[in-house]
């Protein structure tokens, strides 16, 4: 996180005794990131925090990439997909890579236990639902649109509120570090000698919303806690409940920041991806393209050129069926473009949007700087004739009907 800030009750130096109630010392822990140089927050504790017992291997989240050798760009459909599991073993992993794994979950279930990722950073796309994210941290609400940001260590359970009978399934986009680097704002966006969000960054501190109370509980029990790590998650049983800090103050937890409080950088003529960018991983970068007023130039191209990612792979997942430059993408799709292989509009579109002077489409993409690979989910819901869907392009006359 690029700033700090506290929550609950905390002594007035780290380090030094504070007692609960009864006269017990508090159990300070210290939660920090890169060898304690990076980002780090100091939490108390109710109870010690090294008290558990169990630990047994539950299952291997080891993911297994196919078609290593095919370089094609796809385009998967996954409305469709059928709900299963709960916000944690719901969830299936579509592309990936050394850096990075992406996927979606489609929960059915509630969680009946908490959940730490030990391996990487999350970042979830809310798709469809409502609920709150019961963390170590605080409480964080969510609904459509946001971004839930989950550093690494954090114990959470995720809570979906129950849903109208027609309304669509819980759905959310999950994107994990797998290299141990940690999803931040990007450097530009944020000032080296404040940490403060600069002026020209497309969002700022105001809208990030941070942890909130109720922070701790005092129970006793057997509580299980589910931790990934080494590819596998792995169960641990604590005699107390697991959220049960009372204060923490620092700069490492988890937040949620909603695609409408983006701000876009429109121009004269098209902008080029990076000035939608949100998030930054080590090896992928993270952007959102929110609905926006549309280049303004009297003769501007108003979608996106004909483009090249020589360095990296290219995965979007649309949020609506709005998007104007390609043609059969529907709401929920995923398309996915290889470095090396040219793509941009399909045939068409470029004469169909030039009157458009406004979009309200929304689009999650994740660009590596490594080749992605897809598992045999993503095969499952791959559309075949994607590939082919640019080949019937034919010059179009100045002033001639546009049918696309």
């Amino acid at each position: 996180m690029p700033y700090y800030t506290s929550l609950g009750e905390i002594p007035p130096k780290r380090h030094i005794q504070f007692r609960r109630p009864d006269g017990v010392l508090y159990s300070e822990e210290v939660f920090g990131t890169e060898g304690f140089d990076g980002p780090t927050s100091t939490m108390y504790h109710i109870h010690p925090p090294t008290q558990v017992t169990g630990w047994t291997c539950e299952y291997s989240t080891k993911v297994d990439y196919l078609e290593s050798n095919v370089m094609r760009m796809r385009h998967l459909t996954s409305m469709d997909r059928q709900p299963k599991g709960d916000p944690i073993t719901g969830r299936t992993v579509l592309f990936g890579n050394v850096d990075c794994e992406i996927g979606i979950c489609v929960p059915n279930e509630p969680m009946d236990y908490h959940f730490k990722n030990g391996q990487g950073d999350e970042c979830l796309y809310i798709h469809h639902g409502t609920g709150t994210l019961y963390t170590m941290f605080g409480t964080l609400t969510f609904g459509p649109r946001d971004f839930v940001v989950i550093p690494k260590g954090t114990i959470y359970r995720m809570v979906f509120d129950p849903r109208e009978a027609d309304a669509p399934n819980d759905r959310f986009l999950c994107i994990e570090t797998a290299n141990a680097s940690h999803i931040l704002p990007p450097k530009r966006y944020v000032s080296e000698k404040t940490s403060q969000f600069l002026e020209h960054a497309p969002y700022c501190e105001r809208d990030l919303r941070i942890p909130q109370m109720p922070l701790a509980y005092d129970e006793l029990g057997d509580f299980e806690v589910r931790i990934k790590a080494v590819n596998s998650v792995h169960s641990y049983t604590y005699p107390y409940h697991p959220l049960d800090i009372v204060g923490w103050d620092g700069c490492y937890y988890p937040y949620c920041f909603n695609c409408d409080d983006f701000s876009p950088i429109v121009a004269k003529h098209h902008m080029p991806p990076p000035t939608h960018q949100v998030f930054a991983g080590g090896g992928f970068v993270i952007c959102a393209f929110c609905p926006r007023m549309l280049d303004f130039h009297p003769e501007a191209i108003k979608v996106p050129y004909n483009h090249s990612n020589v360095d990296s792979d290219e995965v979007m997942y649309y949020c609506d069926s709005k998007y104007t430059a390609r043609r059969g993408i529907a709401e929920g799709s995923i398309t996915m473009h290889p470095q090396g292989i040219p793509h941009g509009p399909h045939p068409g579109t470029v004469e169909k949007t030039l009157d458009q002077t406004y979009t309200d489409e929304l689009v999650v993409m994740c660009d590596t700087f490594r080749p992605l690979y897809p598992t045999a989910a993503a095969l499952e819901l791959d559309d075949a004739d994607y590939p082919q869907s640019w080949a019937d392009w034919k010059p179009i006359p100045v002033g001639s009907p546009v049918t696309t």
